[in-house]
């Protein structure tokens, strides 16, 4: 089955990175993955749309995603400024870095800054936001660490490991 996956995040947060991460997890379980960035002029703060498709079976779309099974929303802000109608399909799912927005919530942003995962003062979240993504998509923690391992070295791998390991255990579904 195809899994459809947008990330919204700021510049800065690692929303392609963690969607690269995703896509090598998956294909550790087995799967096949792509992850698909969209940005314009790099810059710290602007809105980045990252795009994962996860399947069982070969993934032929080449393309953005119109409509997606998830749209994960890597902080609180960018809920002022998308709709996340135009992202999300009919019975979709949204993840939210916050305490109270979404379907599913996580506080990816006070894991990264107990784990000092901070740089120019902004809370490096993709590898929280990805283990909070993996274990909605089904994506083992032993591949999503494998893949973070593969992306990172020494010390910073050791570190987004514990972040996505300590998001994985404590995404929860959302009182709305």
């Amino acid at each position: 089955m195809l899994k459809e996956i947008t990330i919204l995040s700021f510049g800065g947060q690692g929303g392609v990175t963690a969607a690269r991460i995703l896509a090598l997890a998956a294909v550790k379980d087995d799967k096949f993955a792509q992850a698909i960035p969209q940005f314009g002029a790099e810059r710290r703060g602007s809105l980045v749309k990252s795009y994962l498709r996860i399947s069982d079976k070969e993934i032929r779309r080449h393309s953005s995603i119109r409509e997606a099974d998830v749209v994960s929303v890597f902080a609180e802000k960018i809920l002022k400024i998308v709709n996340l109608e135009d992202y999300l399909k009919d019975g979709g799912i949204t993840l939210v870095n916050s305490e109270i927005g979404g379907d599913y919530c996580i506080n990816a942003s006070k894991i990264a800054i107990e784990l000092n995962l901070v740089s120019a003062g902004w809370p490096i979240v993709n590898t929280a936001m990805a283990g909070a993504m993996a274990k909605i998509l089904d994506i083992s923690l032993d591949s999503l660490i494998k893949a973070i391992n593969e992306t990172f070295h020494d010390k910073l791998a050791e570190i987004n490991s514990e972040a996505a390991k300590k998001a994985y255990t404590e995404v929860h579904k959302c009182n709305q």
